[in-house]
């Protein structure tokens, strides 16, 4: 994604590069596009775009990007202030390490700072580290604080770990800079996780992508949430450095440790508004043949409102993948109890129900029906749906494409429930009874309880119907 403000009359993008070339910091590809949209100069000579914003998953070289701008802005759009700040002062010091080394290997860079050498031009002190030059500007690093913003005021601020800037502090930190003539702001930062304070940085996101701010550039690497995290393809396609910086064995790594939401936002870039995109993206690879494989478990759910119900059975096959196939879904739920009671008859096995979900309250019917029935309890509900959520990311399940499971997984959005999640049924842009349905049959088909009553090896001719 690449969005820069209109009504650029100059850009300064190559002479930023240039600087940082002739110093022996060669820019990507990718860090010269970012200049370009943030570089653009109007009429007046004030930056086009004021906030600068970028989402790129770790170690792709943010912060070589914020050393090469940095440096250009102390020698040569002369700004007297230039400020680089994280949430924590240990990746400030990161970044101020890389300047120290580029300033290290460049003997002609060291003269140009303040006294002529590193002795007097460099603070190296951990919280106080600066790099004054000798026509009078200096970079400071910074780590962020609640009321941190009154040392802020600069022409030039790198927000680096953006996800984690809290209301409070960007407040304060754009009240310092209000008086400067031509400040430009640049957040740098990853996808927030549940746990960040990510506000700002999403709203910046958010006013960017809506065009309610016209004087903000910015830019994101990542996958669409329908890609194959598997793939290589789609890694590259979120990581720019790909084929430069990134080390391939340690993201396989994270691939098969990390969870597929996390290594979706760390590695793959996604927000997380987007996480449940990638659960439905997931869910077309997951697409196999009707099975024929026993036993069959069955499990009934409704909307909140009752106005449409669901009958969905699963069953698990020799290598462990679990299948699921509608039964029937029909606007009511007057039908149900008569063809939950059929069907279990036929199969011979217990029908499951969310005993905190709207259908709990066809228990009763469904009782006086001599439905043998399995009633979960909400911690094992919310374990139900993380599990299926899991064997979806997996490729652990298989559906045979029913228009309407598709359309529930389409719509489906997570509701929290203290520090877990369950499908949201009010949120949900749609009716997702055959979801939940489908969430309770494969816990049951993978911890069965025990029944006296055999199992028919079969599936009920009305399966699909």
């Amino acid at each position: 994604m690449k969005i820069a403000p209109p009504g650029g009359r100059a850009n300064s993008w190559e002479d930023v590069a240039d600087l940082s070339t002739a110093f022996g910091l060669t820019l990507d590809p990718w860090q010269e596009l970012v200049l370009q949209c943030a570089m653009a100069e109007r009429a007046d000579g004030r930056w086009t775009a004021s906030r600068v914003g970028l989402s790129v998953p770790r170690q792709n070289g943010k912060s070589q990007l914020i050393v090469s701008r940095a440096l250009a802005g102390s020698l040569l759009f002369g700004e007297k202030t230039v400020i680089v700040s994280a949430h924590q002062q240990d990746t400030a010091r990161e970044t101020f390490m890389k300047f120290m080394e580029l300033i290290e290997a460049n003997p002609a860079l060291e003269a140009r700072l303040s006294g002529g050498s590193i002795r007097t031009g460099i603070m190296n002190a951990f919280n106080r580290e600066q790099i004054k030059f000798a026509n009078g500007s200096v970079v400071k690093f910074k780590a962020r604080s609640a009321p941190g913003g009154r040392g802020f005021s600069c022409d030039a601020l790198f927000l680096d770990e953006a996800q984690i800037l809290s209301a409070r502090a960007w407040a304060s930190i754009n009240s310092t800079m209000s008086a400067r003539p031509n400040p430009q702001v640049w957040l740098l930062g990853t996808p927030p996780t549940p746990e960040d304070d990510g506000d700002v940085f999403a709203r910046a996101r958010d006013s960017a992508m809506d065009g309610s701010s016209t004087r903000s550039a910015y830019l994101e690497w990542s996958a669409d949430p329908a890609d194959d995290p598997a793939l290589e393809e789609t890694r590259a396609k979120a990581n720019p450095a790909w084929n430069s910086r990134i080390n391939h064995d340690v993201v396989q790594g994270e691939y098969e440790t990390y969870s597929p939401e996390q290594f979706a936002r760390e590695r793959l870039g996604i927000w997380d508004e987007d996480v449940l995109d990638v659960f439905a993206g997931a869910w077309p690879r997951c697409k196999g043949e009707p099975p024929t494989v026993p036993p069959v478990r069955l499990a009934v759910a409704c909307d909140p409102d009752q106005s449409q119900g669901a009958i969905l059975a699963s069953a698990v096959d020799e290598d462990g993948i679990v299948h699921v196939r509608p039964l029937r879904y029909e606007r009511g739920t007057g039908w149900l109890v008569e063809a939950a009671a059929e069907l279990a008859r036929e199969l011979g096995t217990p029908v499951v129900v969310d005993g905190g979900g709207p259908a709990a309250s066809l228990v009763p019917d469904l009782n006086a029906a001599g439905v043998p029935l399995r009633t979960l309890k909400t911690s094992e509900f919310l374990d139900a749906c993380a599990e299926f959520h899991q064997l979806v990311m997996t490729q652990r399940l298989r559906h045979a494409d029913y228009a309407e499971l598709n359309d529930a997984v389409r719509v489906a959005v997570k509701r929290p429930v203290q520090d877990r999640w369950a499908w949201g049924r009010r949120k949900s842009a749609g009716d997702i009874s055959l979801l939940e349905a489908a969430t309770l049959a494969t816990w049951d088909a993978l911890h069965p309880l025990k029944t006296k009553t055999p199992t028919v090896h079969r599936w009920p001719a009305t399966a699909g119907r």
